[in-house]
């Protein structure tokens, strides 16, 4: 095992490989306050990619109801409980054991297998706060009920369970974006990936007999266009680019400053280890322990400072910025009550006004002799 920096967890760490980040990596943010789990986005990935034999139930973006709902059944309550205690200092520092660092000895992370049969129910609780318990009510929760959705794809992680602990060496991280590929004339289909990736973002084709996972819709990336799901996100919950550790970062990176600058937004499961690159803004209605368990320590500061954006109209100019174009957005700015996006070449791709103008109509109109509704 070597000894890597891991930011998210404020320390070093062991992984099986020595420390080597890419050029620049992929990114995605996602606010959780937006999300009405409308599957637009598990649906565009589905045409684009996962529409062939042995795909059936493969979803490489999909939407969960948490706390009860999860794609393949109970992910992450399996990989915590395997996990074992988990604890943060005042500092922030993780002190458990990451996922690489609690393994068995004949394995490379910590672990555990799904059954074909937990990939069949990916909106299993889907709108359900009691969890679909059967005697309802009558049980007594520890919490009030509440419940968000939460989109997921690969984390096309800066540490990859899959890729430690694939035999093949068939799975790798593409030095010039960060995404993470497996290579499918190495694979052999040994399932090592699928078993050890902790978010279950690498799938089992029976048909081909491969593995398969998100790619990051590099062919889009590669012509400077955000991925399928991102693209065609209705509530503007999201924005691909790509992030800086935070001894780069840049503050007019729209990634780098929701992560960095503001702290906005969060890695989920930080404790596992493999320091994720998709970075979710917490819901602010949901149960502090549970956030807190998801997105560690400072996730009900970020809650705080979500509630505060009224007073920060750059945070606002740059949420408006949003889903309001397909192109990679490399640096903003949001002056004047204007927010701008530009490329890669510091041409502007987009501008928006930061507060939305309110025009109402008179409730008369002379002309026509009739009677108007204003409507939202």
């Amino acid at each position: 095992m070597a000894k890597v920096k891991n930011w998210q967890l404020k320390r070093d760490m062991d992984f099986p490989y020595e420390e080597k980040r890419p050029k620049r990596q992929w990114a995605i943010i996602f606010d959780l306050n937006k999300c009405i789990a409308c599957q637009t986005c598990s649906l565009a990935c589905k045409t684009t990619w996962t529409s062939g034999k042995g795909q059936e139930y493969m979803f490489w973006n999909n939407v969960e109801t948490k706390p009860y709902g999860s794609y393949p059944l109970a992910w992450d309550v399996r990989v915590l409980e395997k996990l074992g205690h988990q604890d943060w200092a005042k500092n922030g520092e993780y002190q458990g054991k990451t996922i690489f660092e609690g393994a068995e000895v004949t394995e490379k992370a910590v672990h555990f297998n799904p059954k074909d049969e937990d990939w069949m129910y990916p909106n299993a609780s889907e709108d359900d706060c009691a969890g679909n318990v059967p005697a309802g009510d009558h049980i007594q929760l520890p919490h009030d009920k509440w419940f968000f959705y939460l989109p997921r794809t690969c984390a096309h992680c800066t540490y990859p369970a899959c890729l430690a602990a694939c035999p093949r060496k068939a799975i790798y991280k593409r030095e010039e974006d960060g995404i993470v590929l497996i290579d499918q004339a190495r694979c052999k289909g040994y399932g090592e990936c699928v078993r050890a990736c902790p978010y279950k973002k690498s799938m089992y084709n029976p048909h081909t007999r491969t593995s398969e996972k998100c790619v990051g819709c590099y062919p889009a990336v590669e012509q400077g266009l955000q991925p399928m799901c991102v693209q065609n996100c209705i509530g503007k919950i999201r924005i691909m680019g790509f992030i800086n550790p935070p001894w780069k970062a840049r503050e007019d990176n729209p990634v780098d400053y929701l992560v960095h600058k503001k702290g906005i937004a969060l890695p989920y499961y930080p404790q596992l280890g493999t320091e994720p690159n998709i970075y979710y803004i917490p819901p602010v209605h949901a149960d502090p322990a549970y956030l807190t368990q998801m997105f560690g320590p400072n996730a009900m500061d970020a809650v705080a400072k979500y509630r505060a954006l009224a007073k920060d109209g750059v945070t606002q100019g740059l949420f408006m910025l949003m889903g309001s174009t397909d192109r990679i957005m490399h640096r903003f700015s949001v002056k004047e009550g204007q927010a701008r996006g530009f490329d890669e070449a510091g041409t502007e791709v987009v501008s928006v006004p930061v507060t939305e103008p309110l025009h109402v109509r008179a409730d008369w109109d002379p002309k026509l002799g009739a009677v108007r509704n204003n409507t939202p």
